[in-house]
């Protein structure tokens, strides 16, 4: 089995004192390939210089909502110049939350549609994050179409008809260790069978969101747990974990322009 954490944030400061462990870890546990979804211009190059040190590490470049705030036109050409290393496989993750509103809504909204509109310059697939928008984001991508734009709507976490207009869109839907808690993630264990099998990833938004059974052990969630998430998908929708794991492999290492033998 080969799985695949297409969101962490392994650039963390909470991994600073053990992060080649964890990296072991995720190893042990069949996670081959592991990509760090960008926050804001710090982050990335702590990012970009973790893939230096793991072959295992790619990343992404861009600022997240909460940080829109500080974001500036400075920051999008240090990301157009970061984009053309081989190790950036995506921008993001970009997107709106209005739920602790830690960046206004125009600043939000703005930086999204400023880093959407060079993501798609660069032919990047995006990585979104969606809070409590109540529909804001869909509106916002189905105002500025891009037939050719891919990407994915990282923790999906909304309705049937808002996870079926994303598939219209083209998005693949990323899955965290929310199915696997009992209360929280029941509405989700009911959409996850109608997702198309070749548009589900896995992620683990580590060290955020950690899945059962490990987070009645510790709070600090990390990759090797993204084989959790994989069990409980593949138990949700009736199918052969080993089947299911390498169709959801070759999904990620398609949406990232990753060689599927990674």
């Amino acid at each position: 089995m080969k799985l695949f954490d297409s969101h962490c944030h392994l650039d963390d400061s909470v991994y600073d004192k053990d992060r080649e462990a964890v990296i072991e870890r995720a190893r042990e546990n069949d996670v081959v390939v592991m990509l760090i979804a960008g926050v804001n211009r710090s982050s990335v190059q702590t990012a970009i210089d973790l893939t230096r040190q793991f072959p295992a590490l790619y990343t992404a470049v861009g600022v997240h909502p909460h940080d829109a705030q500080h974001c500036c036109d400075d920051d999008l050409k240090t990301f157009r110049h970061l984009a053309a290393d081989p190790k950036v496989r995506a921008w993001g993750e970009i997107g709106l939350d209005f739920n602790r509103m830690h960046s206004s809504r125009r600043d939000q909204e703005y930086w999204l549609l400023r880093q959407l509109e060079m993501a798609d310059d660069l032919k990047l697939p995006v990585i979104f994050h969606e809070r409590d928008t109540e529909g804001r984001l869909l509106e916002l991508l189905k105002a500025h179409p891009n037939p050719v734009r891919t990407g994915v709507i990282h923790c999906f976490s909304g309705t049937r008809a808002e996870m079926e207009q994303y598939l219209d869109l083209g998005f693949h839907i990323g899955i965290t260790g929310i199915l696997t808690i009992q209360k929280r993630g029941k509405y989700l264990r009911s959409l996850a069978p109608f997702i198309p099998e070749d548009r589900i990833l896995i992620e683990t938004d580590a060290p955020y969101l950690t899945p059962a059974p490990q987070k009645n052990k510790t709070r600090r969630n990390e990759p090797a747990f993204v084989k959790s998430v994989l069990m409980k998908l593949a138990e949700t929708r009736q199918e052969a974990p080993d089947v299911l794991a390498e169709s959801v492999f070759q999904n990620t290492c398609r949406l990232y322009r990753i060689q599927g033998d990674a």
